[in-house]
This record gives structure tokens, sequence and C-alpha cells, in this order.
């Protein structure tokens, strides 16, 4: 009669418990991967059946229950009581915060570190952004043309070294969350990071041979070919306000290289190669993310595990092409490695390519994708002139003229895709 009690309860718990998961895949809309164990499942039931006590609860539990757990339940009640404190548990585990990053509920025991409330944070994360974005050009300037450094696929690899070894040592402070590089996860990453590379390497060659306002007026060109290739390769369309800003930015494009009194062919060679690239890692960034979370650990790939991942890459890549362009030599018989002052600039550059992929996505999640766009238009503006200002670039009033229109094309372009999202 007992064994036929405890079995009819049992079913009753059972039955219960699949009910409740039920009611939560009904409210959420899919179904809440919820791990119990079989301790917990045994803890559940005694919450509904808990007029169970003595030997024939100690007895069933015992076939579902290993005997050295057993032993750390002293009693019964210490088993309901256990089960009652996992349930509030599980409570705050699907219901606690909300994450901003990733837009999911935040969890219970989750150790993820957040940033601390602090006043103005939208106003303060656009600054940081602009900074930072605006010196990395500039420094990057300084040190290939004021120094006169020959070895652009150097100074990537350098550059990219420093990120990869500030970015372990903040994941392994706790400070941030990284994914772990695995195998599967290389291969699906491996042809963009190829890309990657090869518009960091374009950007430093043309930098060395191009004043940086028209290096910032070339780059609209990327905004033509990304726009075209979404076209042809996603079917998107794109309203007239957007072609129109997109013709502006080639007006003043060609305008500008016409006017351009340090006009330099090969410059001009390797910025168009760096649109080619810059618009082609944009077009494939996406698909590759998506594919890229399939094979990660936790589903998603954050900006930090992104900085890993490109960086770790490159460096492998970047040491073959320093071979193949011949800069181990030049780097051997350089004076400028033996400066500290130039390797303190070149520091320098790392960090602040590291902090413009912080402070960008810091000031993505205070803002809005609308709102960073725009102010990356803006940005150009206090740059160009910084550029022409800080290196003496011989320039004149018709171009001049050409890439303040060009900036203006940019800023006319990034309103216009705020009106096609909305």
């Amino acid at each position: 009669m007992f064994v036929t009690d405890v079995i009819y309860k049992l079913s009753v718990c059972l039955h219960t418990f699949e009910m409740q998961l039920q009611a939560e895949e009904d409210e959420t809309g899919e179904i809440i991967p919820l791990v119990f164990d079989r301790v917990s499942l045994m803890l559940t039931c005694a919450e509904t059946c808990d007029s169970f006590r003595g030997k024939g609860w100690r007895k069933l539990a015992s076939t579902l229950v290993d005997e050295d757990q057993i032993e750390t339940l002293k009693d019964e009640d210490l088993m309901i009581d256990s089960m009652k404190t996992s349930l509030f548990e599980m409570k705050s585990y699907e219901h606690d915060g909300v994450d901003l990053e990733d837009g999911k509920t935040r969890k219970a025991g989750d150790n993820k570190p957040t940033l601390r409330k602090i006043p103005n944070q939208a106003l303060l994360s656009g600054l940081a952004y602009c900074v930072s974005s605006c010196s990395m050009i500039l420094v990057n300037k300084f040190v290939l043309s004021s120094y006169n450094f020959n070895a652009g696929i150097f100074l990537m690899l350098y550059q990219n070294l420093v990120s990869v070894i500030i970015v372990v040592i903040l994941s392994l402070m706790g400070l941030i969350t990284t994914e772990p590089l695995t195998w599967r996860l290389i291969k699906v990453w491996f042809p963009v990071n190829v890309i990657f590379v090869g518009m960091l390497i374009t950007s430093m060659f043309s930098l060395k041979y191009i004043n940086v306002a028209m290096v910032t007026v070339l780059k609209n060109v990327t905004n033509v070919i990304t726009a075209v290739g979404e076209m042809y390769l996603f079917s998107k369309h794109h309203d007239n306000r957007v072609w129109l800003a997109l013709f502006l930015m080639i007006i003043s494009a060609v305008s500008g290289g016409i006017t351009d009194l340090s006009f330099n062919a090969v410059g001009y060679a390797w910025q168009i190669a760096n649109c080619f690239l810059t618009a082609s890692y944009s077009l494939t960034l996406r698909r590759t993310m998506d594919t890229a979370k399939q094979v990660t650990q936790s589903g998603n790939l954050n900006e930090f595990s992104m900085v890993l991942l490109n960086n770790t890459l490159s460096l492998p890549l970047g040491l073959i092409l320093s071979f193949a362009f011949n800069e181990i030599d030049y780097l051997y018989n350089t004076p400028l490695l033996r400066l500290p002052s130039f390797w303190m600039v070149m520091t320098l550059s790392g960090l602040l390519g590291l902090a413009i992929s912080f402070t960008s996505m810091w000031f993505l999640h205070q803002t809005g994708a609308t709102t960073y766009s725009l102010v990356g238009s803006l940005n150009k503006i206090p740059l160009s002139i910084a550029g022409i200002v800080l290196f003496n670039v011989p320039t004149s009033l018709q171009n001049s003229a050409s890439i303040l229109f060009g900036l203006v094309a940019g800023v006319v372009f990034a309103r216009a895709k705020m009106r096609e999202k909305s």
C-alpha cells in the first residue's frame, strides 16, 4: 500500500514538474534549458510530496541518489530546505537583470564584469571614441612619415601583439570575458582574418604616401563599394538619398585627387585597394560571425573575443608577409629600433588601436548605431584639419574645398542611412 501511494504521488509530482516546464515554454516562446541532475529532480519531487517521511522515502531516494550524496543530507527536512534554496536560486537565475551587451537575461552567479555607473556616459564614451580614433591615425602617420619608417607590416604586427597581450591580461584578471580559441573557431574565422590583415596593411602603406585629409576623403569610396555589394549579394535596395550621398562622395574623391598638390600614385593605389578590402571585410563579417557563434562554447562572440581572435590570427600571417616584403633586413639595419622613444610611440599606437575597439563598443552601447554612425562621420572633420596642420600638408583652395565637400558628403550619407533605417 505504501509503495502504491509513493508511486502515485511521484507521478503527480513529475506531472506537476512537466507542467511547470510547459508553462515556462509558453510564456517565453522558447524552451528554457533548465538542467537538473538526479538529486535536484528528487528534491523537486520532495516539495510536492512533502508528506513523505521515514524509511520508505529514504529507501526510494537511495535508488536515485548516490550514497555519498545521501550522507550529506542528514534528514528529509534538510533535503526539502535544500530544494527550496535551489528553487529560489533558479528563480534568480531566470529573472535577474538584463545584460545590455547581448540583450539576454543576466543569470545569477554569472560573474561577467559590468561597468560602474558613471554620470554622462554617452558623452564620455563619445569623446573617448573620437579621441582614440583620431589619435590612432595621426600616430600611425607620425611613425610612417615623420620617422620615415619603411616597415608598415611590422608596425601592424607589433600593434596587434600589444592588443593580444592586453586582452589576455584583462581576461585573466576577470575584467572581460573572451571565447577560447578552438580549432573549429579558427577554421571558420581564418578567411575573414586574411581580409582583415590585408585591410590593415594597405591602410599602413597608403597612409605613408597620402596626407591624412585625403585618406579620410578617399575612405568614403568604401561606402560606395559596400552599398553596391549589398545590392548584388544580399538584394538590399537603398533609397535615392543614399545614392545621392554616394554620388557626392565619388565627386569629392575624384576632385580631391585632381587638386591634391602632394598626389602620389602609389599611395592612391594602396588606398583604393584598402577600400575594396574594407568593404569585403564589412560584407563578409556578419555572415562569418553568425557561423562562428555556432562553434563557440557560449553561442556568442563579443567584441573582446573578436579583437583577440583577429589579432592572434594576424600574428603568423603578418610574420610571413614581413619576410615576403623583405622587411626583416630593413629592421635589422635601421637605427630606429634602437631608439626608446620610437618604441614608446609604436607601443602607444598599439594601445590606441585597442582603445578604438573598447571605446567604440562602449559608445555603441551607450547610444546606438544611428548616433555612432553620425559621430563617426563628423569625427572626420577635425581629423582632416589636424592632419593638414600637424604635418604641414601643402594644399590649395580647390583641394580644401574638395576635402570639405567630401566630409559633408559623409555626413549626408550618415543621415540618409538613418532615415532609410527609420
